[in-house]
């Protein structure tokens, strides 16, 4: 019995193994069985049915409230409590359009970063083309101005988690709808199961197999002189590591308009997860910028840096706009080099929006290559809020969730107008990702996430409150 349960737990190891060897061959050739996408489509379907369940039991409480509520004297739907809503369907706010081409357009906010105030009510007294006299009874109207503008902030909530219309059976959206159905509750565990017990093993072993390999090619590709042969080595290494890196996450990428994608100059992106680098990596080469760090990073980036040329910048150099400038200008005029993948936003916002994005890296050239990166949420939340979780907590969610199913679109290269300055040419590029990602198109900083409105800012808007009145 003892030699029939050894001989089971070792054929088990080895198929184990099998597998394990199998994915990391096939992601290594850029092969793929299509288990993933049948893994996917599965999913749906236990989602559409917790969905059903779901609003199945928000039906039947409802009932019950009302037919309560009318053995006490109520009549009509007055004084019934409100159901979640969990279709996907359902609007996400007021401002959200949606056209016949499923692109989602959102009217004007209230208050402008760049263009100051927009008075969001039709009031025609109230117009920065004449001037009226000030009364006391006018603060109300600018504090119901205020409260508008508050109501519909888009500024904060962009670094929070997204929002889920319908459960996806991960605690991160976890309201006890596992408990209201003893089916709901058996997926649930199951879930819980396959997602701990079994997929987060294999995505670690997976993910320790990527960076090795990483580490260990870009290692031995150092020893190799610089020419066509290296970058082709380079090449070949990096996107193998990328590919398995990309399994090691169940990420599910379809790349959009690949005769787009850029093979010099800068690459321009919007930014979710410091995952977008892998995301990206997993089809084309690309050198990083950065600022050098010690520890792990800081061996990856010795290690990367040997294979090909990347641009660290101490932290003494970074805030120097000329050496960062220059060193730019150097790599992207000489074509042999890779192109510069840059995040202009400068830091992670939530997959629902793209903001300011930074002028610098489009002074350097007069084209740049946008890409749009968009997530699709319901198996997963890619948002990184570096404010409150680690990045190692952030990657120990992606691997605990159900997949990281993503889209990408290489867009034509966008090149700068004649007498356009780089921040109107930089918020040009940036509307375009957000029309293609269906993504909101906003002005403000991301930098907003870690520091207070500029003064610079609320002076503005104080400036333009006074052009509404008579000054004597």
């Amino acid at each position: 019995m003892e030699n029939l349960l050894l001989t089971a737990f070792l054929a088990c190891l080895f198929f184990l193994f099998g597998i394990i060897v199998l994915t990391i061959v096939l992601a290594a050739a850029g092969q793929s069985l299509g288990i993933r996408r049948k893994y996917i489509q599965i999913l749906l379907k236990v989602f559409e049915f917790g969905r059903r369940r779901i609003n199945s039991y928000a039906a039947s409480e409802r009932d019950k409230h009302k037919q309560k509520y009318e053995e006490e004297g109520g009549s009509g739907d007055e004084g019934l409590p409100e159901m979640d809503n969990l279709s996907d369907t359902s609007q996400e706010s007021e401002n959200r359009v949606f056209t016949d081409s499923d692109q989602v357009i959102y009217r004007d906010i209230s208050i402008s970063a760049l263009e100051g105030i927009k008075i969001p009510s039709q009031r025609p007294d109230y117009d920065l083309t004449f001037k009226k006299d000030f009364h006391v009874s006018d603060m109300m109207y600018f504090m119901k101005c205020g409260v508008e503008a508050i109501i519909q902030d888009d500024v904060t909530h962009r670094f929070t988690a997204e929002d889920l219309k319908s459960w996806n059976l991960l605690t991160r959206t976890d309201k006890g709808y596992q408990f209201i159905s003893v089916r709901l509750t058996i997926l649930w565990w199951i879930g819980c199961l396959i997602r701990y017990g079994i997929l987060l093993p294999f995505r670690f072993t997976l993910c320790i197999a990527g960076l090795l390999w990483l580490i260990t090619s870009t290692f031995l590709i150092g020893y190799f002189p610089d020419g066509k042969h290296k970058r082709l080595l380079n090449r070949v290494s990096s996107l193998m590591a990328h590919r398995i890196l990309c399994r090691a996450m169940s990420a599910v990428v379809t790349f959009n308009y690949l005769e787009h994608r850029p093979q010099n100059g800068i690459c321009v992106a919007n930014h979710t997860s410091p995952l977008d680098v892998v995301i990206l990596s997993s089809d084309n080469c690309y050198a990083m910028v950065g600022q050098s760090h010690s520890g792990f990073l800081g061996v990856m980036q010795r290690a990367l840096s040997r294979a090909t040329s990347h641009i660290w910048f101490e932290r003494s150099e970074i805030k120097d706009r000329l050496v960062v400038s220059k060193r730019m200008q150097e790599h992207v005029e000489d074509e042999n080099k890779l192109p510069i993948l840059i995040f202009p936003e400068g830091t992670c916002i939530n997959n629902t929006s793209v903001m300011m994005f930074k002028k610098g890296g489009f002074e350097v050239t007069p084209v740049v290559y946008p890409v749009a990166v968009k997530y699709d949420r319901r198996f997963g939340d890619a948002f990184w809020n570096s404010s409150k979780d680690s990045m190692v907590y952030h990657i120990f969610r992606i691997m605990t969730s159900w997949a990281l199913v993503v889209d990408i679109w290489y867009l034509p290269p966008m090149k700068r107008q004649d007498g356009e300055d780089s921040v109107s040419f930089a918020s040009r590029v940036k509307a375009e990702i957000a029309r293609q990602g269906g993504l909101v198109d906003l002005e403000w900083d991301g930098q907003l996430k870690r520091m207070k409105v500029k003064e610079t800012w609320k002076s503005s808007s104080q400036r333009d409150y006074s052009k509404l009145l008579k000054v004597d």
